[in-house]
């Protein structure tokens, strides 16, 4: 079994993008449409996780720079 790697704060953010833009068509059956709504909530919430985590890094940085 091949470890899987997560994917990168691009790749999460165009999948929600992807994820939205089916919402937005509302031509996708109403089962396909509540699953993309699940999913956009989850790569949302993935996103802000990994977006407050490289800003903490970044602003970890920054400190060790000024040091």
């Amino acid at each position: 079994m091949s470890a899987q790697t997560e994917p990168t704060f691009e790749e999460l953010l165009a999948s929600l993008e992807h994820t939205i833009g089916r919402l937005a068509d509302g031509t996708a059956p109403l089962d396909e449409l509540v699953a993309a709504h699940e999913r956009a909530a989850r790569l949302l919430i993935e996103a802000q996780t990994r977006l407050e985590a490289l800003k903490a890094k970044a602003e970890d940085l920054s400190a060790q720079l000024r040091q």
